[in-house]
């Protein structure tokens, strides 16, 4: 019996006790590879002892101060270190507790902007069909993944949508992956003209789409297309980097290497590497000033904001992901990993697409890699993979409704920045009998 809302009621959970380097171990003693860093979490592994010792430190100093009578040490250090780092334009932080508050937090600094402003009829949101933006009701509506938004439909505000820069599945034969991202990005365009162009003020997109659509990453040139349609008519770029960003990629912020710098870009989950809540937005100049010519005030709080203890672990994950170089390895090792995809699953007749940046890569599954044809939703399949995966030590972030919420199935990894060859290849060894396994399976029900 548990007292805990599991996310499955009835789920029969190992329970995790101890966790060494890229392993999580269950209360049986049994090792688990974290090929997926939990969901993008775990950049630096379990047990990393600098960033033990940070939080001890912190803790033991004082764990916890309100944001409304003071600031602290480690809060104002990260964010003088996320700033030094980060895209041009960018100059202020907004600490939260994860990834959902800071997309939720984005939103409101996107509206409270346009009414300082004087423009107070920019209220429209334009995201992507298959995005996922987190779970408060904000940006549930701002998600365009419908098997999230359904239940919830009558508590969503009105938001709009257009579709996914998604080359597997949308970019036409003949067609080059540039025309291919243009034209996605152009979609930006007649949402704008259709809505009113004065009536929007923000666009919101992952650069690399994480766990609805399993790591696809924006085509050439899309990023920078929607950047000059924002520009053009006035709308603010907000640039979920939630999942793909802190380093996840190869480059801190994944934008980087589309040559953008956003208006608002959030980050969590490898912030603070799973060893303290937090997460993050930051803001650029002219939305910070036109705050602090105003209102001075951003109309918006949590308890835990800036969170001493929480600040002080994700400062230490950062320095130990700059003085270990660790951007290099996500870069080499991510590489290295693809390519052993490729050479084992190249020519699976399940696998239908590998894709994805540094150590954030998808498989998409197919019925038919001719035609592209999903499994049958029923099966599951993603769901058995991971079971499968699971019973052979080894943990993957499964996603179904891949295609528009209901049909495809996908895996995705993203294991910790300290992977090397030799626990490449156990992941890809793994993989392997899992998805044999489950695929052999759901051709037998089939």
């Amino acid at each position: 019996m548990t007292r805990i809302l599991h996310r499955q009621i009835g789920a029969n959970l190992p329970t995790a006790v101890d966790g060494q380097g890229v392993e999580i171990i269950d209360h049986e003693g049994r090792r688990y590879i974290d090929a997926c860093g939990g969901a993008a979490v775990s950049c630096l592994g379990h047990g990393h002892p600098d960033v033990i010792a940070a939080v001890k430190e912190q803790a033991e100093r004082m764990a916890y101060a309100h944001t409304g009578f003071f600031t602290n040490e480690p809060a104002e250090e990260l964010a003088e270190n996320l700033i030094a780092n980060a895209p041009d334009g960018l100059s202020h932080v907004y600490f939260v507790s994860g990834g959902s508050e800071a997309n939720e937090a984005a939103l409101k600094m996107a509206r409270q902007y346009f009414v300082e402003k004087g423009e107070p009829q920019r209220r429209n949101i334009i995201a992507r069909r298959q995005s996922y933006h987190g779970n408060t009701l904000g940006v549930l509506a701002a998600g365009g993944n419908k098997w999230r938004r359904a239940q919830f439909s009558p508590l969503l505000i009105e938001t709009h949508h257009i579709s996914p820069c998604y080359a597997y599945r949308h970019q036409e034969q003949g067609e080059s992956e540039e025309e291919y991202g243009l034209r996605a990005a152009n979609e930006l365009e007649a949402k704008i003209l259709e809505l009113g162009a004065d009536s929007v003020m923000a666009f919101m997109a992952e650069p690399v789409v994480g766990a609805t659509a399993g790591a696809v990453p924006a085509a050439t040139g899309y990023l920078k297309r929607i950047r000059e349609i924002c520009d053009k008519y006035g709308v603010l770029l907000i640039l979920d980097e939630v999942m793909c960003g802190m380093g996840r990629t190869g480059t801190l912020f994944a934008c980087e290497q589309d040559g953008v710098a956003p208006d608002i870009v959030t980050i969590a989950k490898g912030l603070g590497g799973g060893y303290q809540p937090i997460g993050a937005a930051l803001l650029s100049q002219k939305i910070f000033d036109t705050f602090a010519q105003g209102s001075g005030l951003f109309q918006h709080g949590h308890t835990y904001i800036g969170h001493p203890t929480a600040c002080a672990a994700a400062l230490a994950v950062q320095k130990v992901i700059e003085r270990d170089e660790l951007l290099q390895n996500v870069r080499e090792m991510g590489a290295y990993l693809r390519q052993a995809l490729d050479e084992r699953f190249g020519q699976n007749p399940a696998v239908g697409d590998i894709r994805g940046r540094g150590l954030f890569i998808g498989i998409e599954l197919v019925a038919d890699r001719e035609t592209k044809q999903p499994f049958d939703p029923a099966l599951k399949l993603h769901s058995a993979v991971k079971r499968e995966a699971m019973a052979r030590g080894l943990m993957i972030y499964p996603g179904g409704g891949t295609i528009d919420g209901k049909n495809g199935d996908h895996i995705l990894l993203a294991p910790p920045f300290i992977i090397n060859r030799e626990i490449a290849d156990q992941i890809v060894e793994r993989l392997d009998g899992a998805l044999c396994a489950a695929v052999s399976a759901a051709s037998s029900t089939a």
